[in-house]
């Protein structure tokens, strides 16, 4: 068996908004490697060039093998491990930006299939290597990292306009999500919301229980809590601090709807993750 190795970088914090890379690598893992339970607060695509693996998220446990990609989401709690008698290698890449959830839009991947198997994963492959060889701690570095990104990720793009433009309550909905992506930390309403799309609230109230499930209120909700679920890994940050960071303007409100939602206070979801990922370190 080929020995294991690892080659990562991670990018210092950059001036590109549009779309910015956060870190790339190519590893070769040891037997049960795992990264989580854990979150993240950027996109993040593995490419497994061989072997085997499981990927969890959502709920779901996914077996992947060579030639397959996964994505993670920001802010979704995710877990990933090679295989115990054929360990995989990938290469990754992870990044963020105004320009990132539109592409990824535009791919095979969606959070309900997570997975996909795309038809030119050796190119792909090729494409993050570029990204990692541009790799450097100069705005010219991090400008040239981010043109080999675009490049990697239009390689996952589908080529068949109808397919991408969807129909009209789609993009209504995408565009919604968008918005909110982007303006959460705001004290945002669902009629800016509708305002911003061009429709009215009863219009997007329909077009997002049909494409989603969920209400606007309820999706905004939703994606806060994420958020929040991600800043509270962070120590350093208040309880306040996080609801104001999320748009939450008043703590105990926040606090209130997060134990509604996820059956515990924040404080006492940072204890329980904090133990998690004690115990994790430990079992290493």
């Amino acid at each position: 068996m080929e020995s294991a190795f690892k080659q990562s970088y991670k990018s210092p914090p950059s001036e590109m908004t549009a779309l910015s890379v956060y870190n790339v690598g190519h590893q070769k893992c040891t037997p049960r490697y795992q990264w989580g339970p854990g979150v993240r607060n950027h996109y993040l695509i593995h490419y497994v060039v061989s072997g085997r693996g499981v990927y969890e998220t959502r709920g779901r446990r996914y077996a992947l093998r060579a030639g397959d990609a996964f994505l993670a989401l920001p802010d979704t709690e995710i877990t990933y491990y090679a295989d115990e008698s054929d360990p995989w290698e990938y290469v990754w890449v992870g990044f963020a930006g105004n320009d990132a959830l539109p592409i990824l839009q535009c791919t095979d991947f969606t959070p309900d299939s997570p997975v996909v198997h795309p038809r030119n994963g050796p190119e792909f492959r090729a494409a993050v290597q570029r990204v990692y060889e541009m790799r450097g701690a100069e705005f010219l570095h991090a400008v040239r990292m981010t043109g080999a990104l675009y490049g990697a990720l239009a390689l996952l793009m589908r080529r068949e306009n109808p397919e991408r433009v969807g129909s009209a309550a789609e993009q209504y909905v995408r565009k919604a999500e968008t918005y909110i992506a982007h303006h959460y930390a705001l004290p945002l309403t669902v009629t800016d919301v509708a305002a911003y799309v061009g429709i009215d609230r009863t219009h997007l109230y329909a077009v997002f229980k049909q494409t989603t499930g969920l209400s606007p209120k309820e999706y905004l909700t939703d994606y806060r809590l994420r958020r929040a679920c991600a800043l509270l890994l962070e120590p350093a940050l208040s309880v306040t601090a996080v609801a104001n960071s999320v748009g939450f303007e008043n703590s105990l409100y926040f606090s209130k709807v997060f134990r509604k939602h996820m059956g515990l206070s924040p404080s006492e979801y940072r204890a329980r993750r904090s133990a998690e990922s004690q115990r994790t370190r430990e079992g290493r």
